[in-house]
């Protein structure tokens, strides 16, 4: 590693000047810094669902789909291999629907997921979120 180069602009920022390969080193660990802290992030939720006694052990072919970036319905999806058509025929909602569900540009009511859940033959805890509870 070369040492960087500091100069002071007029207004007292200081700027850094390092080579060009040194650069693209640093953002690429902050990329798969990022992208860690997001799979200890999910790992972490999983084992507090598990440690409130929520049962959502997820086959492992759905787990590593969402950790190459599918969110859970859409991992579920092709876990049963279901086109997005026929799952929609299945539960009589749109495909558009649907696809705005996997994306996370819509969220699904309780109804609409156990829908989901019966089609795709799960447990509808797999894709439920629990609720604020009465105290």
């Amino acid at each position: 590693m070369s040492k960087p180069q500091i100069i002071i602009t007029p207004e007292g920022h200081e700027l850094v000047v390092l080579p060009r390969e040194e650069y693209d080193a640093l953002v690429e660990g902050a990329s798969e810094a990022a992208e860690d802290a997001a799979d200890i992030a999910m790992y972490d939720a999983r084992k507090a669902d598990l440690a409130a006694g929520r049962d959502a052990i997820l086959p492992a072919e759905v787990s590593a789909a969402m950790l190459r970036g599918d969110s859970l319905l859409k991992a579920l999806r092709k876990w049963r291999r279901l086109p997005q058509t026929d799952l929609s025929k299945m539960t009589s909602l749109g495909q558009g629907y649907l696809s705005d569900l996997e994306s996370g540009r819509r969220q699904g009511t309780p109804e609409t997921l156990e829908a989901i859940a019966r089609a795709l033959e799960i447990d509808p805890a797999w894709i439920l979120k629990p609720g604020p509870t009465a105290s």
